[in-house]
């Protein structure tokens, strides 16, 4: 039989039925995009083939509305009824791509009828529109993508969004997090949600983590967060706050996590449920305002044995603004890189002072050499985590030139950076 890329075909093979899309294929051989996400080839001439659907349209020519898609006059899920208006900002990543099943490659997608035809269950929650802001690699993003998202949150919001969601690539989500988190006071949830593994695989999290973002976005979560699979299973998100989130493990599902506190809370995917665990900032509490400026000459060091101190001196001499030094334990470094840090704080460097520890909180006084850090005008991170306080740093140089308003700034709590007692 004939058949072409992008038609639905079902294969018998010894008893055995496949379905799927086919796709390019090698002289002789059929293969197929299963509904499982998997692909399957077999030698045409060892299989029974029979056609199903003319790439996208039904073998007896009417069209196939595919599976979850509205078709028609058919009513849409949530119609004749007012729900919240929610905007969709897209910066890129994996939660923003889909398969060509006619070519098997991913590729980028974003309009709002892309993403409602591939989860239909979003029309129920709220009414949705997007906007595409960049499409780049989360590794591409940089202080002026960060300025750039913000400015366009802050225009969503002013436009009359209940919520704000932002798709975002993985790995530096949550910088991008901390940066919306001191550059926009908010009335309305501002919810980071992304995808570890991308919409061909089976395993996919990116329509759970799409509903339970949109869940969070029309709730009374008046902050930026990160919503993300809370377990590897398809059972709820967490939704952790935008200063306090880490990626913790390269490629698992449950890969964000809090760091120095608990979630804001969780989001049952089944039911929709929101439970929280600690206090959160309601909608409507505060009026927006936006503080955009971000500093770019800053940097994050992080301290290893027999490391040569003259790294600091590398930013010293490079006109970098600002330094944040990763230190050991309860925040040291060797006392060969202190006469580097005091020359920082000479040339009016703020230099703050976090642990690779991650959880717990750092402190200077115990030790002699942490004393002497203190004294060469080192300021105590406390709990933040390392890249927040690289993103806080950039902005607080953003706002001001002012050495001592700078350093009060980096020692006072702005967004939930800073817990006042670090869980043990």
């Amino acid at each position: 039989m004939e058949f072409k890329q992008g038609d639905w075909v079902r294969i018998e093979k010894n008893g055995t039925v496949y379905e799927g899309r086919v796709m390019p294929s090698m002289e002789g051989y059929i293969t197929i995009k299963m509904k499982s996400g998997y692909n399957a080839g077999f030698s045409i001439d060892k299989v029974r083939i029979t056609l199903l659907e003319n790439n996208g349209e039904n073998a007896n020519g009417g069209r196939n509305g595919g599976k979850g898609c509205k078709t028609g006059g058919e009513k849409l899920p949530g119609a004749g009824k007012k729900l919240p208006k929610i905007a969709i900002l897209s910066t890129g990543g994996t939660i923003a791509s889909k398969i060509d099943y006619r070519t098997g490659a991913v590729t980028s997608q974003f309009t709002a009828d892309d993403i409602l035809a591939a989860i239909p269950e979003l029309k129920e929650i709220a009414d949705f529109k997007g906007r595409v802001i960049s499409s780049i690699l989360s590794e591409n993003m940089d202080s002026d993508s960060w300025q750039n998202l913000a400015k366009a949150v802050v225009e969503e919001i002013e436009a009359g969004a209940d919520g704000v969601i932002v798709t975002h690539g993985t790995d530096t989500m949550m910088y991008s997090a901390a940066a919306l988190s001191f550059m926009i006071e908010t009335p309305v949830p501002i919810v980071l949600v992304g995808s570890q593994r991308s919409a061909d695989r089976p395993s996919s999290d990116n329509a759970m983590n799409a509903i339970c973002a949109a869940r969070v976005a029309i709730s009374e979560i008046a902050e930026v967060v990160v919503v993300m699979h809370g377990t590897t299973s398809d059972d709820f998100c967490e939704i952790h706050r935008g200063t306090k989130v880490r990626k913790l493990h390269t490629s698992r599902r449950d890969a964000f996590k809090s760091v120095n506190s608990l979630p804001v809370g969780t989001v049952d995917y089944s039911t929709g449920e929101i439970k929280t665990f600690i206090d959160y900032t309601r909608r409507g509490e505060k009026a927006l305002k936006f503080k955009p400026g971000m500093e770019p000459k800053c940097a994050l060091v992080k301290f290893t044995p027999g490391a040569d101190p003259a790294v600091l001196d590398y930013y010293i001499s490079n006109g970098y603004r600002g330094l944040v030094v990763e230190g050991t334990g309860l925040g040291h470094i060797s006392t060969k890189w202190i006469p580097l840090l005091r020359k920082a704080t000479d040339a009016k460097m703020p230099v703050i002072v976090t642990s690779q520890c991650l959880n717990g909180r750092i402190c200077d006084r115990v030790y002699d050499t942490g004393r002497d850090m203190l004294k060469a005008g080192a300021i105590e991170g406390e709990d933040t985590l390392p890249e927040t306080a690289l993103v806080k740093l950039m902005w607080v140089l953003g706002q001001t030139d002012d050495f001592e308003k700078a350093a009060d700034m980096l020692r006072e709590d702005l967004s939930g950076e800073i817990t006042e007692c670090t869980l043990k």
